[in-house]
């Protein structure tokens, strides 16, 4: 089986505190969060993080988010 690459989403996960802690701010199962990773996080959730924490994500706009993926609905 071909072992399935991170999302670029998964850097903001890790700068959140990982999976553990990413599932309590958002009120979800672990497993949802693991799943974002290798998806990466859901539009509705990017916008509720970055209110929260939004230090977590002036690095990773250098690279590709699911925030950059999505400009029109910033």
């Amino acid at each position: 089986m071909k072992k399935l690459d991170n999302h670029p989403d998964s850097t903001i996960i890790d700068r959140l505190g990982g999976t553990g802690a990413v599932a309590r701010l958002c009120e979800v199962a672990s497993p949802s969060v693991t799943g974002w990773k290798k998806r990466g996080i859901p539009q509705s959730r990017v916008m509720y993080l970055r209110l929260l924490h939004p230090e977590a994500f002036d690095v990773a706009q250098q690279g590709q988010s699911a925030s950059a993926a999505h400009p029109e609905q910033e």
